[in-house]
């Protein structure tokens, strides 16, 4: 067996976990780290956050919790085994180990057990599947720390059985590729068979639960080939995606974008050829307001707002911001030079400060100008002199205009 003793994991042990570990210890419940954690932690990382897995029940739980005055969140997740206490301004989720009895693609009812390699056996991929114990030594059923060492991703058991249990877990599959595989088109030909035979059953996600997936997909390593394969695995279609995404465009803006930070959105647009691409996918897949903004204003502006020839290319970029009356017009322009794959101008743009107009309606007023519609007359032209001199012009110079 193996004996982790990586810092990292060193680092876990807070005042927190030491009381809970004593708590469990003393009432003969074994407890350990459970699923994605363990595959942080095997892979050097600091886990963002921890999930445990017990013998002891969620009665039992509490039962021995409130005995010894620990304070319990309600978090709604008893019903599926989850208890989560809080000691030393931290909080612990601890499940109990579980069967899924029945499925439905969406969720499972679940009875309690006490064997561990029947819960590992119900979890997703095999490197998802592992236990470790507080002591360090690592529990695998289904070599999952091989699969990480070698960064293949597989389904734990059958994988359409594994699928058929929740749906959803076929984007799991492309999120956890494109996190641990080196290299694109390493997957298991039965795999893939599995995926595009049950891929109509994304159908019955609901929408936000995909574009959590998608999102991070999107963000991840070998996004190209993985949006390439939905549509090879006809899975497209269920999750919101256009029948007819511009896969060629795809390629070329997720090359542009490699090292630019892009938003998911930024990203998925470039599968689309119009607007309606965007207010389908939002009825799908319920995105938000400033999402489904980027995306219009990217459809809309991609083709024409571009850098201009000669010494001042960000112009167009500038002068179409002074224009803007809307809100966040800035961070639009940003993903669309993210877009764009304009690395330079993105720069020069994220350190340019707007300007403010050095005129005033009451500067005319002075000059004697009095109508108000001859100043907003006034004011509109003294606006374009100040543009054409690239918002250079101060006002002197151009109330002597």
């Amino acid at each position: 067996t193996m004996r982790l003793q990586a810092p990292q994991f060193q680092a876990l042990f807070t005042p927190g976990l030491r009381s809970v570990a004593e708590l469990f210890e003393k009432k003969n419940y074994e407890l350990r780290i459970a699923g994605g954690a363990v595959r942080d932690l095997l892979s050097g990382v600091t886990p963002q956050d921890i999930d445990f897995a017990t013998t002891a029940t969620p009665a039992e739980m509490k039962e021995m919790f409130t005995a010894a005055g620990v304070r319990l969140i309600n978090n709604k997740g008893e019903k599926h085994g989850t208890i989560t206490a809080r000691l030393h301004e931290q909080n612990f989720e601890i499940t109990t180990l579980r069967i899924d009895v029945v499925t439905d693609g969406r969720h499972a009812e679940v009875e309690f057990t006490t064997d561990w390699h029947k819960d590992a056996e119900r979890r997703d991929l095999t490197v998802n599947s592992m236990f470790l114990g507080l002591d360090g030594t690592l529990y695998d059923f289904f070599n999952g720390y091989e699969d990480l060492k070698n960064k293949k991703i597989r389904f734990v058991g059958k994988a359409a059985e594994r699928i058929q249990e929740d749906y959803l877990r076929i984007l799991r599959y492309f999120r956890f590729y494109g996190r641990i595989a080196e290299k694109p088109g390493d997957h298991e030909t039965c795999t893939l068979q599995a995926i595009k035979e049950n891929a109509k059953g994304l159908a019955g996600i609901s929408g936000e639960r995909i574009w959590v997936e998608l999102k991070k997909i999107l963000l991840g390593n070998h996004v190209n080939h993985l949006v390439q394969l939905m549509y090879e695995l006809d899975i497209a279609q269920y999750i919101g995606l256009p029948l007819d995404g511009n896969l060629e465009e795809f390629a070329r803006v997720t090359k542009n974008i490699q090292n630019l930070s892009p938003k998911p959105m930024t990203v998925l647009t470039s599968l689309f050829k119009g607007k309606d691409d965007v207010t389908n996918l939002d009825l799908r897949l319920k995105i938000s307001k400033e999402e489904k903004n980027l995306g219009l204003f990217l459809v809309k502006h991609r083709q024409e707002l571009t850098k201009a020839q000669g010494p001042e290319p960000l112009r167009p970029y500038q002068d179409f911001l002074m224009d803007s009356r809307e809100a966040q017009t800035n961070s639009k322009i940003f993903e669309l030079l993210k877009y764009q794959g304009e690395e330079e101008l993105l720069k020069e743009m994220q350190e340019w400060t707007v300007p403010s107009f050095p005129v005033s309606g009451h500067d005319l007023r002075k000059m004697g100008v009095s109508s108000g519609k001859e100043i907003g007359t006034a004011l509109q032209q003294l606006r374009e002199e100040w543009k054409k001199s690239g918002y250079h012009m101060d006002k002197e110079e151009l109330l002597s205009c």
